[in-house]
This record gives C-alpha cells, sequence and structure tokens, in this order.
C-alpha cells in the first residue's frame, strides 16, 4: 500500500492499526545540507531518492535545502534535472510533480574541485545565502560521499568555514579507513575540526528496519532475553551473502576485498548488536558503548578458524560468469578475496564458548543477510527416533534482507494419527504485518542525523576496535599464499567454510 501524502495520521490509522505511534516525535530543525561528491552514483540511487522519500512523507524542515557540490561543471537546472530522473528512477514511492518541486526549488548546484580553497567559498557564499533566503539558520549537514583521499583536505576545509551560529554534523561515508593506522589518523582529523558528537559515521546496514528490530526483540519482549545467552544459545550464524560480482568497481575492491569491504563493518555491527548486553537506556552512547564492549571481547580466531575465498568461473541464474580474475581491472594473479568465513569467540560471561560463525562473500546463490540464533536441543528425548526424523533444533532466524521479517522453528506434530513431528517456521513479516512499505535504510539514518541522534551510526572507538581485529586477521594471512579460485560462482564458497563447521559437529543453515 502505498502512502499518500494527502491522507490524514487518522485515515492512515483507520485503514492499518499497527500504524499507531509511527508519528514522528519531533521535526528537524531548519538547516542546509551540503552533498559533496553529488554528481556521483551514491547521490542518485540513494540521498536524493531518500530526500523525495521524507519530503513526500512531509518529514523535512519546511526551510530546508540542499547544495550538491562535485567536480562535474553543472547548472542548478541541470542538476536539477538528473535528480528527477534519479528520483523518478530509484524512488519507492510514486513520483508526484508536487513533492518534486517542492524539494527541487530548495536544491542548488555549486560546481568545485574538492577541498579547493575558492570552491569552499562557493559553497560557503551559497549557504549563506540559504540562510537569508530560506531561513536555514546557519544549521549544517554535510555529507561526504567522496573518494577517501578527498576526505582530508575536505574535512579542513569544511571545518574553517563552518557557521558562526547554529549547529553542523557531518556525515562520513566507508570507507573509514583501510587499516587501524588509517582510521586512527582519520579519526585524528575529524576531532581536530568537529566533536565527537557532531561526527556520523554511517553504516546503512544500521539503518535497516530488522537491524533495528533485532533491539526491539531483544529488549521489548521478556521471552527472549532470559535465554539469550550461552545456557540456552547453541551457536549463532550471521551471513551477508551477495549473488553479485563486483560490478565495475575493480579499483576500490582490489583495495578493499570482503574483508575490508563487508566483514568490517556490516558483519561485526551485526555481531556487536547481537551479542551487546541491555543498555541502561535507549540512547546513542548507551547503545554504542555496549557495542564496544562486545567488539572489545572478541577473540582473534586463529588461522583455523579464518577461510577466505576467491569466486572462479559458474553460473549465476542460468549464465555462465567470469571469475574474479577475468573481470575488467582486477590482476590475473590477484590474491584478493571474495568470500570470508569465521568463527567468532565473545569472551564474557553472556556468551563464553559460544562460537559465533560469520561469513560474507560475493556471487553466492542468492543475495541475503539473516542472523540465526540456534537454541540448544531440548534435553530430554521423548519420542522414537522415527518420529522426530529431520526434525531440526529451535532456531531464530532474522530476515534483515531482503525479506524483512523474523522466524522461529518450532518442533509440530503432523496432522493425522500416530506421533510424527516436524519443524515449522512461525513467520512474521513487515510487509505483511503493518501493510506499508518499509522505509530505506537511507531514509532513516539521513532523518536521524537532521535530529542529531547518533544511535545508528558508528563511533570512533567502535571503529578503532573493529580494524584492530581485521588487521590481525589480515597480518596472519600475509605469511600464506592462497590457491586462487576456490569456489565457483553460484556456490556457498569454498569447502574450507563447510570444514569450518564440520569439525565441531554443525552446518551452515540450509537455504
Amino acid at each position: 500500500m502505498i502512502e499518500s501524502p494527502n491522507q490524514t495520521l487518522e485515515e492512515r490509522l483507520a485503514e492499518n492499526p499497527l500504524l499507531e505511534g509511527l508519528r514522528l516525535r519531533r521535526t528537524p530543525e531548519p538547516c542546509a545540507m551540503v552533498i559533496f561528491g553529488a554528481s556521483g552514483d551514491l547521490t542518485a540511487r540513494k540521498l536524493f531518492p531518500a530526500l523525495y522519500a521524507l519530503a513526500y512523507r512531509r518529514l523535512l524542515p519546511e526551510r530546508f535545502a540542499v547544495v550538491g557540490s562535485a567536480r562535474t561543471p553543472l547548472s542548478h537546472d541541470e542538476f536539477r534535472d538528473q535528480m528527477r530522473e534519479a528520483v523518478s528512477e530509484h524512488a519507492r514511492d510514486e513520483f508526484r510533480t508536487d513533492v518534486w518541486d517542492w524539494l527541487a526549488e530548495r536544491t542548488t548546484y555549486v560546481s568545485t574541485e574538492f577541498a579547493s580553497e575558492q570552491g569552499e567559498d562557493r559553497v560557503a557564499a551559497e549557504l549563506t545565502r540559504l540562510d537569508d533566503e530560506r531561513g536555514t539558520s546557519g544549521n549544517r549537514v554535510y555529507y561526504l560521499a567522496v573518494p577517501p583521499e578527498a576526505m582530508p583536505k575536505l574535512v579542513e576545509e569544511v571545518g574553517e568555514r563552518r557557521s558562526a551560529r547554529g549547529w553542523a554534523r557531518l556525515i562520513v561515508e566507508k570507507p573509514f579507513g583501510r587499516d587501524l593506522a588509517s582510521a586512527r589518523e582519520l579519526n585524528a582529523l575529524l576531532a581536530g575540526r568537529f566533536s565527537e558528537a557532531e561526527v556520523f559515521r554511517i553504516d546503512h546496514y544500521l539503518g535497516k528496519e530488522t537491524v533495528q528490530n533485532l533491539l526491539a526483540l531483544r529488549f521489548a519482549n521478556g521471552i527472549f532475553e532470559p535465554i539469550w545467552n550461552r545456557q540456552f544459545v547453541d551457536h549463532v550464524q550471521i551471513t551477508v551473502a551477495e549473488s553479485l560480482g563486483i560490478e565495475g568497481r575493480a579499483a576500490f575492491y582490489e583495495q578493499s576485498g570482503a574483508i575490508r569491504d563487508v566483514f568490517q563493518n556490516h558483519l561485526l555491527q551485526l555481531v556487536a548488536l547481537t551479542a551487546m548486553e541491555p543498555p541502561i537506556d535507549f540512547d546513542a552512547e548507551a547503545i554504542r558503548n555496549e557495542k564496544v564492549k562486545v567488539l572489545r571481547a572478541l577473540h582473534t580466531p586463529g588461522p583455523k578458524n579464518v577461510v577466505r575465498g576467491q569466486y572462479g568461473r559458474g553460473f549465476e541464474e542460468g549464465f555462465e560468469v567470469p571469475s574474479y580474475r577475468e573481470e575488467d581491472g582486477v590482476a590475473p594473479d590477484s590474491e584478493t578475496e571474495t568470500y570470508v568465513a569465521a568463527k567468532l569467540y565473545v569472551d564474557n560471561w553472556r556468551w563464553a564458548d559460544t562460537p559465533f560463525y560469520v561469513r560474507t562473500g560475493k556471487r553466492l546463490p542468492k543475495r541475503e543477510t539473516t542472523i540465526a540464533i540456534q537454541f540448544q536441543r531440548a534435553p530430554h528425548p521423548l519420542f522414537s527416533d522415527a518420529a522426530t526424523d529431520g526434525l531440526r533444533p529451535n532456531v531464530l532466524l532474522v530476515h534483515v534482507q531482503p525479506d524483512e521479517g523474523v522466524s522461529l522453528a518450532i518442533a509440530a506434530k503432523v496432522p493425522g494419527q500416530g506421533m510424527t513431528i516436524r519443524t515449522v517456521d512461525m513467520n512474521f513479516l513487515y510487509g505483511g504485518a503493518f501493510r506499508t512499505d518499509l522505509p530505506e535504510a537511507y531514509e532513516r539514518l539521513i532523518l536521524d542525523c537532521l535530529l542529531g541522534d547518533a544511535t545508528l551510526f558508528m563511533r570512533a572507538d567502535e571503529i578503532e576496535e573493529q580494524w584492530s581485529l581485521v588487521d590481525a586477521i589480515v597480518a596472519a594471512w600475509q605469511r600464506d599464499r592462497p590457491s586462487f579460485p576456490n569456489y565457483e560462482a553460484g556456490t556457498w564458497g569454498p569447502p574450507a567454510a563447510d570444514d569450518l563447521m564440520h569439525r565441531d559437529g554443525r552446518s551452515w543453515r540450509r537455504h
């Protein structure tokens, strides 16, 4: 069901009572948002469609403006036309001329070299004009959708020209460094111009509704938290699988690989949210404090507990696809990993000796992100082996994407005479329960930044703890030369990843 901006909240509630509670508690203050790197793919595919969705739902302040800034020479009208086309193609809502016109009249463009003094002067002058004409009150959100090499000078220039009145917030896209040393250097640079409360390090996975629902699932239900520990949980599996290859990003991917592209941020953030202790309250610092404790408690896995892979030729949806080394821009002898699996331990009282199996990879059979909490088997088998043949343990499965929801696998008697028991799933799907489209991650994250809520953004110490673990793993890899490719495109990774589980008498979830 598509929500209409012409409907009142009361009319929407009459159609769907579960929408009660979706009122925005407060409206963002007047502000101007500057997008550096505005001619890039991220702005067209994610940022402007997100801004359009927020405008569609009247969640942006009336006194609001957007300034696009990039090297590409464009006029205001040319930039607006490009963004109109992007919104028409990528927005989740129907295209409405009245909504677009509202956003377009608040959108301008400044062509500039990143971090040139003259260019930043032009951006600053445009923001001053918008303060006068749009009443944005000197409040600024700077979105840095730029290459890593452009960031240091840009941060300095923006910091020097921040408005003397109003507040400033900085959204920083990943990659946030490529190792611990570079991450610390970037954190120090940011700290020299902005306070930690003004820096919003974005990981779009944290903006997904189901990731946020993991907190609600644990801490708003009395039945889960008492058994969310080593006494009742056998193990945890977290999968971030992609069916696509590198999609023309060879220059980036050759430098990052799967461990820096996904493992260091998305996967470790999901581990932290799954394993964290209950925070004292639901605010940014309390939640991030608990996540950092988990990251610090992660035991560095030994070489036997980490598997890396690189895809070879194979088939995706019936079509033959090339190996990673045959992709455009990839070295024919590249040792960059496209798959990582690991067994992690959180060394604390709640999770001692409970393994967290994690994996991520490209060219896998399907695109999905899931968190599976597998509970211990029932302690005393009352039923015969024949009655329970094929019965699986209880599993709480959180579907992060693409089908957002939660399912719980339980044992139930098969109808009919005799006692035969099979595993069945109790499913909750967002779309079915709330009958409304889920917001895209960037919608939630941009709105939170406008509101000054950093709960779903990463703090400096989180970033550094994640890189510390990754650096230790990568250092161990440098001592050996892998035999790549070691898995076919369209399969679930190298055989060693299965062995990682089989050694413990376990196996990856069947898909």
